[in-house]
């Protein structure tokens, strides 16, 4: 009994990633058949191994034969979806980390900053850009933009510390995912700014080159995206300082706000 019970399982968990593979790639799964879907259903939620299989997000769909629709959250706040998240050992990141780092900010954000992931002062708070390059991030925001921190909403692309600062590995952001995109679909954001390399790859693919196509407006789900350098680039090259601050006057201009001061 107990060796039917691991199958099962294992095939439980099989179709679970084969659901996220399908949802990291803005696909929708084919309709499952009925028996199908009555062993995911009675199997339950897992916060293992990702969302209930009822959700649109991952299934595509609620019920055989459902016309095929764009995966929607089913969460309508992010305290739901941080809830959701919880504990998350949903890809070995869990397992070095101290703190998982969510996102902190205003759900009514107009703006979305998006990073690579939680470095060691974020890890041990469990705040994002909390450690000298968020120092730098939140002078960008409060003395360049006339913003307060609290007013946007800073998140990363995967919500724990990858070990020795390292770029998360593709399987730890495609388990993370998921969880970006509900952060976005929630706060309805007008603009995001992604910090970096890896959250714009992130985005739109391991062919882009940050230091092309920073500055160049993209788009996300409908929402335009300007990529610029991370803060802890800038602290190892300030002379691009300048080069971010021309790209924070465009996201200033796209959201209406008077330019006055000069960046960080």
């Amino acid at each position: 009994m107990s060796a039917a019970r691991d199958e099962l399982r294992q095939i439980f968990a099989d179709v679970k990633a084969l659901t996220r593979a399908y949802a990291d790639l803005e696909m929708v799964m084919p309709p499952l058949s009925a028996d199908a879907l009555r062993f995911l259903q009675e199997s339950g939620p897992s916060r293992e191994t990702g969302r209930h299989p009822q959700d649109p997000d991952v299934a595509g769909h609620t019920q055989q034969g459902a016309a095929p629709q764009a995966p929607q959250s089913p969460f309508t706040s992010l305290e739901a979806l941080s809830n959701h998240v919880g504990e998350c050992r949903r890809c070995p990141l869990h397992k070095g980390r101290n703190k998982l780092v969510f996102g902190e900010g205003s759900p009514q954000a107009r703006l979305v900053f998006v990073g690579e992931g939680p470095g060691a002062d974020e890890d041990r708070v469990g705040r994002p850009f909390v450690g000298k390059a968020g120092g730098l991030l939140t002078r960008i925001i409060e003395n360049g933009m006339g913003l307060n921190r609290e007013a946007v909403y800073i998140c990363n692309i995967v919500k724990c510390h990858p070990p020795g600062n390292r770029d998360p590995e593709p399987e730890e952001i495609r388990a993370c995912m998921p969880f970006l995109r509900d952060q976005i679909r929630i706060i309805k954001p007008e603009v995001i700014c992604t910090l970096g390399r890896v959250a714009a790859q992130a985005l739109f693919g391991a062919n882009f080159k940050i230091t092309l196509q920073r500055g160049q407006w993209q788009d996300y789900q409908g929402i335009p995206v300007m990529p610029t350098f991370h803060p802890a680039y800038l602290l190892r090259y300030p002379a691009s300082k300048r080069q971010t601050w021309e790209d924070i006057q465009q996201v200033m201009a796209k959201l209406g706000l008077e330019i006055k001061g000069n960046g960080a």
